[in-house]
């Protein structure tokens, strides 16, 4: 932090000055702070010193319901406002965003006793604003996720809180710690992302690691000069002990472990080798890891303000699927998303049914493509892959009688069987995508580390024990699926209670031991959140603003 805050007198001098006013002073504050709020009525945007004032809706109805009287007059009051967004970096936010260099200037004029009533006037109204900001902030996130993702359709709502109310009572009571705690997400991931963060915080202030240079792939039980910028790389962040060693480069069984729990954390293929791709994740920079960590942060400020008590989650840049219950994670399998040219979207459904032995409807991009050029190299395609001919009606026709070269007006389905393109298994949560997550014969690609091969829908490892957990308070079991598995008979299962399904975009994590993990940002999407993150603040209203606001 550049900028120092100052001592608890001087930010209490503020009050003092203005109780001594008296109430000749005090009337003249009031008629001042009327003025001033009464003007963002006329021209809609009101400055302070060249700080702009955000939140011009919030602020005359705030102050016209307090008689235009100073909110921040409260002993240690502003102390401690100025000491949480002095942490603000803690949730990878910038005090500047929240006045932070002002404030402390005309807090430090303040604590000279010097000030007229329009000074007063405008530090009350730079704090409350600051107030508004930072709280907006915590509670929504400083970005607008659909400005940078069109298809986010998450809650950005205010609900049923009266903002004047609440803003009227904390200013009142003084209880500002109290309720700033109250707004960033309460959720255990959120708290372990923070303290991910100030771990590579803390590297970087200690001058972060060095870097490890290129050349042949480095392999257990040999001996390479670059050994031992691997071995300080690896002290760093994996717990490598740099105590003196008999032969500093040779890579030696405690240097294998290392690289393997980098590797591990980092997403790679877990093989102990240390070749190109490894040598460039382990020399991305500290400051770019930060950055990462930062993103995800505000990435979870968007999604988890008011999450249900079981839900599941499908991480699509970390491929894995994980299932809450009580908010706990309980089982989590891999999983295999969309190429970065049939990404999958990130959004929240509810899962109201799963189908065993589904059939697969060829989506028209893949049917014009893929499935009708193989059909037209090979006459006994369509009998290999256990597909029908269909017309819009779902009924079946004969193949002889259709001429695959020219125009074609009927679809393609695959029946249901063990090479069905959704194996065994899909889970529907209606979404205008038409994505869900489904079983697969391609099983082999789920010991891949990166594991994006779909052309959009989930691909899941052990779909039958998902359907299981599932259905398992509705009487289902895993014989009782296995027997309907075995049918080949397609069978709709309705879920008595639907299921949250959020699919969304981790690039940084926590684990629940405190190891952080990172993974490659398949669809390049953190670049645009840290640039909104380091842009000046600009905060979107959401639509539903309350009735006192609109």
């Amino acid at each position: 932090m550049s900028r120092s805050i100052r001592s608890a007198a001087a930010v209490l001098a503020f009050a003092a000055v203005a109780v001594a006013t008296g109430s000749e002073g005090a009337s003249e504050i009031n008629e001042v702070l009327r003025q001033r709020v009464e003007s963002i009525h006329e021209t809609g945007r009101l400055h302070v010193g060249g700080q702009r004032i955000a939140a011009v809706r919030l602020l005359p109805v705030l102050y016209g319901s307090h008689d235009f009287e100073l909110f921040w007059t409260r002993p240690g009051m502003v102390e401690s406002f100025m000491t949480a967004i002095a942490s603000a970096p803690e949730h990878g936010l910038d005090p500047k965003d929240y006045h932070f260099d002002a404030l402390v200037d005309r807090i430090e004029i303040a604590r000279t006793g010097l000030q007229g009533p329009t000074s007063l006037v405008d530090l009350d109204l730079l704090l409350t604003d600051a107030l508004a900001r930072f709280a907006a902030t915590l509670h929504f996130g400083k970005l607008d996720p659909v400005d940078l993702d069109p298809v986010w359709n998450l809650s950005r709502e205010f609900g049923e809180t009266d903002v004047v109310e609440v803003f009227a009572g904390v200013l009142t009571t003084g209880e500002i710690t109290e309720y700033l705690d109250g707004l960033a997400p309460q959720f255990a991931p959120y708290r372990r992302l923070k303290a991910g963060l100030a771990t590579y915080r803390a590297i970087a202030a200690a001058g972060g690691w060095p870097s490890v240079p290129s050349g042949p792939v480095l392999k257990p039980g040999e001996r390479d000069r670059r050994v031992a910028d691997l071995r300080a790389r690896l002290a760093v962040t994996d717990g490598l002990v740099m105590e003196p060693v008999a032969d500093p480069e040779l890579f030696d069984d405690a240097a294998e472990e290392a690289v393997a729990r980098f590797q591990r954390r980092h997403g790679l293929d877990e093989d102990g080798k240390v070749g190109p791709k490894t040598i460039k994740v382990l020399n991305v920079p500290v400051e770019d890891r930060i950055d990462q960590i930062r993103a995800n942060l505000e990435r979870e400020r968007w999604v988890f303000r008011d999450i249900p008590d079981n839900f599941i989650v499908a991480d699509i840049a970390g491929f894995r699927l994980h299932l809450y219950r009580d908010r706990t994670p309980v089982w989590t399998t891999r999983i295999q998303v969309g190429k970065p040219y049939h990404a999958t979207p990130v959004f929240k459904g509810e899962m109201t049914y799963l189908v065993l032995n589904p059939t697969w409807t060829v989506p028209p991009g893949i049917l014009r493509n893929e499935t009708l050029p193989a059909i037209r190299k090979d006459a006994d395609y369509l009998t290999r892959q256990n597909m029908s001919v269909i017309r819009s009606d779902g009924s079946v026709v004969d193949p002889s009688t259709v001429d695959f070269s020219g125009s074609f007006p009927y679809g393609i389905r695959q029946e249901p069987g063990p090479d069905n393109a959704l194996g065994r298994v899909k889970f529907i949560f209606p979404n205008p995508y038409f994505v869900y997550f489904h079983d697969t014969p391609s099983k082999s690609l789920f010991g891949r580390s990166t594991r994006a091969f779909s052309h959009g829908c989930i691909r899941t490892e052990d779909p039958l024990h998902l359907a299981e957990l599932l259905l398992a308070r509705q009487g289902w079991d895993r014989a009782r699926i296995d027997g309907v598995i075995a049918s080949e008979k397609m069978t709709t299962v309705t879920l008595d209670e639907p299921v949250t399904v959020f699919l969304l975009y981790w690039t940084a994590d926590v684990w629940e031991d405190g190891t952080v993990a990172f993974r490659e940002d398949i669809y390049d999407r953190d670049g645009k959140i840290i640039e909104g993150l380091d842009a000046p603040f600009d905060f979107k209203v959401p639509n539903n603003l309350p009735k006192s606001l609109r």
